[in-house]
């Protein structure tokens, strides 16, 4: 009996501000059992059913929004820890961060692109990104287990925004963080395997090979040196230029 009066107290206790004046009107008694010394030993002295406080419910807001301040700060230096918390298995379990999601749109087609921005200034659309809806999702070089989520495991190419639904903005983050961590090493690259066609590409040829050294040239032409100058044209230049002669 004393369970049931337990149970009733505590419903009535979670109802609106008009039920509990009526509570308090009438004062219902509601029995409790106490703990002691592992035996369940009825109170000395009724207890009354009293609403929380407003005070309660601000410590409560504030207590929940500390929580959330620190978490976020805790991930913010390193996103990638917030992967293997039990907060994200229990909001996503093995699936990525876009499962599921769609975007808001008027009509049965959606849009062929996704929107610029979820979040202009202090405004927040009302179904943001996939990572815009998360503060705690973090695009760094370095979370390479969220990274892994947007790309292809068999072309290694970065699914289309119009398949994950990330707006273009937190897009060009996740494309330069993408190629941040290949850079880096931490995702692998695909390169194109390129076959050789059995051309000869040693220097042993005559077009990279080494140039002859040049024949020796006595005279620039082979008429040059049969020619007898005239003697009195001759003469007459050394005259001319006597006083630079030396």
């Amino acid at each position: 009996m004393a369970a049931s009066i337990q149970g009733v107290g505590k419903v009535l206790c979670r109802l609106s501000p008009s039920i509990l004046h009526s509570v308090r009107h009438y004062k219902l008694p509601v029995r409790l059992c106490l703990v002691q010394s592992g035996s369940l030993v009825p109170p000395s002295r009724p207890s009354f059913c009293t609403p929380p406080s407003r005070s309660s419910f601000c410590t409560a807001a504030s207590l929940q929004e500390g929580e959330a301040a620190a978490a976020l700060v805790r991930y913010k230096d390193r996103p990638w820890d917030y992967l293997e918390s039990e907060e994200y298995i229990e909001r996503y379990g093995t699936n990525p961060v876009w499962a599921g999601y769609r975007r808001n749109h008027k009509g049965g087609i959606p849009p062929q692109k996704t929107r610029k921005t979820c979040i202009r200034g202090d405004k927040i659309c009302g179904n943001p990104c996939p990572i815009c809806r998360d503060p705690n999702v973090i695009l760094h070089h370095q979370n390479v287990k969220l990274l892994q989520q947007f790309i292809n495991p068999y072309t290694e190419i970065v699914y289309d925004p119009t398949r994950t639904g990330v707006c273009m903005k937190q897009q060009k983050k996740l494309i330069k963080a993408v190629n941040t961590a290949r850079d880096h090493g931490l995702l692998p690259v695909q390169i194109p395997h390129a076959e050789f066609s059995g051309e000869d590409y040693s220097n042993s040829h005559d077009a990279v090979g080494t140039t002859p050294p040049p024949s020796s040239l006595t005279t620039w032409y082979r008429w040059y040196g049969s020619i007898t100058p005239d003697e009195k044209e001759v003469a007459k230049v050394k005259k001319t230029y006597k006083a630079y002669l030396k």
